[in-house]
C-alpha cells in the first residue's frame, strides 16, 4: 500500500470527515521520481469543533505516527471545522480555472 493510500485510509478510519483530501507534493520538492515523502492534508471534521489548532495537528500526528517516524519528511496540515469551511471557501471551494484543452465531439 502506498503512503498516500495508508495516510487516506487511517484519516478515514478514525476521523469523521466531511471532507478529505491528501496531497503528495513530493514533486516540489528535490526528491527522486516517485517518492512519497511530502504531504499535503485538508480535513474537515466537525470532530474538531471546539480543538485548538494545535490539538486537531497533535491527533494527527499521533494517527500518523508511524508514517511520520518512517516515511514522511514533510507533512502540512490544514484542519477545519464545518463552519470555518464554509467561512474560507463558501459552500463548496471554487474549481481550477480552465486551461483549455480537447474539445469534446
Amino acid at each position: 500500500m502506498s503512503v498516500q493510500s495508508t495516510i487516506e485510509e487511517k484519516l478515514a478510519n478514525n476521523i469523521q470527515a466531511l471532507h478529505l483530501e491528501v496531497v503528495n507534493e513530493s514533486n516540489n520538492h528535490n526528491v527522486p521520481p516517485g517518492s512519497e515523502s511530502h504531504f499535503k492534508v485538508v480535513l474537515v471534521s466537525n470532530a474538531f469543533e471546539g480543538q485548538s489548532l494545535i490539538a486537531r495537528h497533535r491527533a494527527i500526528n499521533k494517527l500518523l505516527e508511524d508514517e511520520l517516524k518512517n516515511h514522511i519528511h514533510a507533512l502540512a496540515l490544514h484542519t477545519y471545522t464545518e463552519a470555518e469551511w464554509r467561512d474560507r471557501h463558501g459552500s463548496a471551494p471554487m474549481s481550477p480555472p480552465c486551461r483549455g484543452g480537447a474539445k469534446l465531439s
